[in-house]
C-alpha cells in the first residue's frame, strides 16, 4: 500500500457532503506533543477516515488510528513496545453553536473561521489520549517483580479515645 500523506486541515461539510474517504499516514515528526510525551515511536500512524452525513443531516467523520509507540516502564525504567489502535467520531460545529442536540456518539469539534478542522492535531489528541497514565510491562514481562519491591511499613496508629464516648455516657443517664 502506498504511503500517502493526510491534508492538516480540511473542510469537514464539504467533505461529508462529497462522502469523502481517506486513507493514509501521518508523519511522526509532525506531532510534537506526542514525541514527548513517548520514548520513540513508528515513522509513521496510519489513519482511515470517512466523512459522511446521518439520518438526523448532521455531518460527521469517523475512523480509526494506529500507531506503535515505545512507552517507559515506570516500574523498571525499561521501554517496552505498546500498539495503539483509536476509533473516534466527530461532528464539526461553529463557534457559539449549541452542542446540546448532538448525539452522545459524536464528540463536537470546533471549525475554524474557513470552516476548516486540523485533522493532524485530532489525531494526535487522540493518540495522547489512548496513552496510558502510568506505563509498565506485564508483570510477567518486566525486569522488576513484585517481590523486589518495597514499599515501606506502616506504624500502627495509636488508639486513642474516641470523641463520641461522652455523647453515650449522657444518652445512658437520660434513660
Amino acid at each position: 500500500m502506498q504511503k500517502l500523506k493526510l491534508p492538516k486541515f480540511i473542510d469537514p461539510v464539504k467533505a461529508a457532503t462529497q462522502r469523502s474517504d481517506y486513507q493514509g499516514v501521518v508523519a511522526a515528526k509532525d506531532m510534537m506533543r506526542l514525541a514527548e510525551t513517548v520514548y520513540a515511536m513508528d515513522d509513521f500512524a496510519s489513519i482511515e477516515v470517512k466523512f459522511d452525513t446521518d439520518a438526523q443531516g448532521l455531518h460527521y467523520f469517523e475512523g480509526e488510528i494506529t500507531i506503535s509507540v515505545q512507552m517507559q516502564c515506570q516500574r523498571c525504567d525499561e521501554p517496552f513496545a505498546m500498539p495503539v489502535a483509536v476509533s473516534f467520531s466527530y461532528t464539526p460545529v461553529k463557534a457559539g453553536q449549541d452542542i446540546e442536540e448532538i448525539p452522545d456518539i459524536y464528540e463536537p469539534v470546533e471549525v475554524n473561521d474557513h470552516g476548516e478542522i486540523d485533522l493532524l492535531q485530532i489525531i494526535e489528541d487522540e493518540i495522547i489520549v489512548a496513552l496510558p497514565l502510568v506505563a509498565m510491562h506485564d508483570e510477567r514481562d518486566c525486569k522488576r517483580k513484585a517481590a523486589d519491591m518495597v514499599f515501606g511499613k506502616i506504624e500502627p496508629a495509636a488508639e486513642r479515645p474516641n470523641p463520641f464516648a461522652v455523647l453515650k455516657e449522657l444518652k445512658r443517664d437520660e434513660e
